[in-house]
């Protein structure tokens, strides 16, 4: 019997994930927090939690593998496509960077850089035009968003049992949007432009391939730039309240 596909990721996370913590990477603070992550949507998928389960597990299968296959890329080459170059240079190399802040600048350019591509994966440019099954969608991916905000507090506790003393200033533990509050705000901020970065790669591609690559890699490139704001030393937690956690594709 086939695994389902959420079971094939998991598995995919799990293998990638293992070598990162016998070598101490310091890349497997995101991954090991997307993998607990994806359990908990495996588990809510179990329970009925979701409008359109099918559809949702495959998105999340989608979406998933666009952040994986970027980590492989940049373990078989140094290289890896619009921010996540930035994220997984971060780690293992320079002045240390608190496990917190690789979990920002992952789920940063994950959700900012990755999301809208996974969407009109999934999404047909025509179904962009049905205002039910849109509704449908978005459903669903706030159900995703309010699964990663109720992590929050198990996550934040197997954080900090890597951190290093000073990782977190006074300011850093009273601002931080690590907690269920911040986290939706942030999500629900980001969820909005997500959507609409989404509807502007769908008319892209209508057009044409050569106008949706070009849309892409401008997408990629304001990722890129906001995932490089958060790795500036300082207090990444007031920049996000000022700037914001999303990215917005001009024309949007």
């Amino acid at each position: 019997m086939n695994d389902a596909p959420i079971d094939a990721l998991l598995t995919r996370m799990g293998s990638l994930l293992a070598p990162m913590r016998e070598h101490n990477d310091q890349r497997q603070y995101f991954l090991a927090v997307y993998l607990r992550t994806t359990v908990a949507v495996k588990e809510d998928l179990a329970r009925g939690g979701f409008v359109d389960a099918e559809w949702t597990e495959r998105w999340d299968v989608v979406f998933a593998d666009l952040y994986l296959d970027a980590l492989e890329a940049w373990n078989e080459t140094g290289d890896a496509p619009g921010p996540w170059a930035i994220a997984f240079g971060a780690a293992n190399t320079g002045p240390r960077v608190p496990p917190l802040r690789h979990l920002l600048l992952g789920m940063n350019a994950h959700i900012n850089y990755d999301l809208p591509q996974a969407l009109i994966d999934v999404i047909a440019d025509d179904e962009f035009q049905d205002e039910g099954l849109i509704e449908r969608r978005s459903i669903d991916h706030a159900h995703i968003d309010e699964i990663l905000a109720n992590r929050v507090p198990a996550e934040d506790r197997l954080l900090k049992q890597v951190e290093q003393p000073g990782d977190r200033t006074v300011l850093d533990a009273m601002l931080t949007p690590f907690n269920r509050a911040g986290t939706r705000r942030f999500l629900k901020e980001a969820r909005a432009k997500v959507w609409r970065n989404a509807k502007a790669l769908s008319l892209a591609r209508r057009r044409s391939a050569d106008e949706l690559v070009a849309r892409i890699d401008e997408l990629g490139a304001l990722s890129a730039a906001r995932v490089a704001d958060l790795r500036r030393p300082g207090q990444v937690i007031l920049r996000l309240s000022r700037s914001g956690f999303g990215v917005l594709l001009p024309g949007a």
